[in-house]
């Protein structure tokens, strides 16, 4: 699929972050509560360190591959078939009563406008891509999971989508397209997070959405505009 063009000519490319982005919740750490709850993970010790690294995720000094580790190892310790029945389940009880009716408005003028969409998130493939196709969003650049033989192994594969490997990642993706960011007059990437900064840096519009304090206060530096999707 080609990079589109808008109804005036004009490539353009909107990005869109996820969790507390499009979401008011955080899709990773939910899916890990969501877990707990059913009995397949022992909720107290993940909960304890859930918390914690979403604190390190927020103070912006989480060590990507350590998280991982963590956070993909219950992948491995069921079968697909499993899994998918309790993502069906999580998105039902969990991600749609969250989605706000101004998150699917701000994507569906972009879709609309005939705007190349991308949801583009730190948090894993398995958990995103069905929020994904929820927003109606055609392609996902999310954290890679290594499978084999079709079953999760709890590893990632390639680089993580996160903080500078958002933008390998996005780039990634555009080349496998046969497009650029320069191929693109205007684009978008609407995020909270201050871990976002990268991506952030490389559009030619950033949009600071529900931001953090520091994206907040970097925004105005910057004289970006402040978006607020859950007000």
């Amino acid at each position: 699929m080609k990079a589109t063009m808008s109804a005036a000519g004009e490539r353009r490319l909107a990005l869109f972050d996820l969790d507390h982005t499009l979401l008011p919740i955080d899709s990773d750490y939910e899916w890990a509560r969501f877990l707990a709850r059913i009995g397949a993970i022992d909720g107290v010790e993940h909960s304890r360190r859930n918390d914690e690294y979403l604190r390190q995720y927020q103070a912006g000094i989480l060590d990507i591959f350590e998280f991982l580790q963590f956070q993909l190892a219950p992948l491995a310790s069921y079968p697909r078939e499993q899994l998918d029945r309790w993502h069906h389940q999580y998105m039902d009880e969990v991600i749609r009563p969250a989605i706000r009716p101004g998150a699917r408005a701000l994507v569906r003028q972009h879709l609309e406008q005939g705007d190349l969409c991308a949801l583009v998130t730190a948090t894993n493939e398995f958990v995103t891509a069905p929020i994904a196709a929820e927003f109606g969003l055609p392609h996902l650049v999310a954290t890679t999971v290594e499978s084999v033989n079709g079953q999760f192994t709890g590893r990632p594969h390639g680089t993580p989508s996160f903080r500078e490997g958002k933008v390998t990642r996005t780039h990634q993706w555009l080349n496998s397209l046969g497009a650029q960011l320069t191929t693109f007059s205007t684009s978008w990437f609407y995020s909270d997070s201050i871990n976002d900064l990268p991506l952030l840096s490389e559009v030619t519009h950033p949009i600071a959405t529900n931001p953090d304090d520091r994206l907040e206060r970097l925004a105005a530096e910057r004289g970006w505009p402040v978006l607020r999707l859950f007000e």
